[in-house]
């Protein structure tokens, strides 16, 4: 990376988010020195559906980037997103080879291997494998095995994979934008390395970023990534339902949520509002009271997937650091207090941290997520899932993953 500058893009559905920082060693804060965000086409619910034109805004907010920096951009990290991802629990058992049975990074290979091997469709392809624990004879919830010493030893990993496909293109839209891929990250872990401090992965905590054709979830237990997710709904079906609901445009569906959308009772609640239809140029008349019942019809159903979701892996109610809401969907007022109502749990809305100056919209935490991340795989930080022993086994499987 040249002058340590880490640039992260966040290739959504409606726009491409790019971020360029830098760490500084004294505050340990990373400085802001360009952020971007451009309109696209091209993407659909998460997915690269045409590199060319998915390139060419890259291209040009990498232009852009340079110019205010006065720097040559060279690689990137990149997210992928889209409900093709998903994840699967796996256990590997190997034997510890040295004589002194102490554990090595060659033992600790091994028993991920082994974990990971099991049958993957061939329209599939693992894209990370995360360690959730090792056991040692028998002795469970250790983090870092290298050098305890033990007979048996067993891993329990969660594995990531994508359709094959759709990571090619996101692939290929970084190459084709001239410059080198660093990484690949999936999209909720993305989202979550830029909004969760250390603690609340301790505690357990559950991210959720709403995009605007997907949504995805991240849980972290005991400091690991215990599950993952990505839902095909988002914020623009708030604006297909407000467009069907109150008889209107696209457009101006979008120009009355933005405006006037809520989740919650808000004050003037009753009050009718008149706006001006951009597409016919007629006057659309709603009260708030109707549209916000629209809009929290919509939040509600993706906060049920994903209260369904928890409860299939027993977390439901069960986190204490509660929920963290992200992404542009995320800052619809009153979104926060539903979602304590919906989840029983505290909530709150995250923005990335550790950013100077202050990153305050949370449509730009996957793309400073990239940063966190691409940071800590460069450095080897401490509070970090990729570090230690994380960042080898993360660097032995780059070179087993085609």
């Amino acid at each position: 990376m040249s002058n340590n500058i880490i640039t992260g893009i966040d290739i959504g559905t409606g726009s491409v988010k790019v971020v360029s920082a830098r760490k500084n060693p004294e505050t340990l804060n990373f400085e802001v020195l360009a952020k971007i965000q451009k309109p696209i086409l091209g993407v659909r619910k998460g997915v690269v559906s045409d590199i060319d034109e998915v390139s060419s805004a890259i291209k040009e907010c990498i232009k852009e980037i340079e110019v205010q920096i006065n720097e040559k951009i060279d690689g990137a990290y990149v997210n992928a997103n889209g409900s093709h991802i998903s994840c699967t629990s796996s256990q590997g058992l190997v034997s510890v080879s040295r004589a002194d049975q102490r554990i090595s990074l060659e033992d600790i290979d091994r028993v991920i291997q082994a974990a990971r091997a099991f049958p993957v469709s061939k329209n599939k392809e693992i894209i990370d494998v995360y360690p959730k624990e090792f056991i040692i004879d028998g002795e469970r919830g250790i983090k870092d095995p290298l050098d305890m010493q033990g007979v048996r030893f067993e891993a329990e990993v969660l594995v990531v994979e994508g359709f094959s496909q759709y990571i090619k293109n996101t692939s290929q839209v970084i190459l084709d934008s001239e410059l080198q891929l660093y990484d690949v990250v999936i999209n909720p872990l993305a989202a979550a390395s830029s909004v969760v401090n250390s603690k609340d992965k301790e505690r357990g905590v559950a991210v959720i970023d709403i995009g605007a054709n997907t949504t995805s979830l991240a849980v972290f237990e005991e400091g690991s990534l215990l599950h993952l997710a990505v839902f095909p709904i988002g914020s623009n079906n708030i604006t297909n339902d407000i467009a069907i609901g109150l008889k209107t445009d696209i457009d101006t569906a979008e120009e009355i949520k933005l405006t006037f959308g809520s989740c919650s009772v808000q004050k003037g609640d009753k009050k009718t509002e008149k706006v001006t239809s951009k597409e016919s140029e007629e006057i659309v008349s709603f009260s708030r009271a109707v549209l916000r019942k629209i809009i929290e019809a919509r939040v509600s159903e993706v906060f049920d997937l994903i209260e369904a979701d928890l409860e299939r892996i027993s977390k439901n109610q069960k986190l204490p650091a509660g929920i963290i809401l992200t992404g542009g969907g995320s800052e619809l007022p009153g979104i926060s207090e539903l979602a304590k109502k919906e989840f029983k749990l505290p909530c709150r809305v995250g923005h990335p941290l550790n950013f100077t100056p202050e990153i305050v919209d949370p449509k730009f935490s996957v793309a400073c997520g990239l940063v966190v991340i691409g940071n800590d795989l460069d450095d080897g930080e401490s509070d970090s899932m990729f570090s230690g022993i994380g960042s080898k086994i993360r660097s032995f499987f780059k070179m087993l993953i085609p």
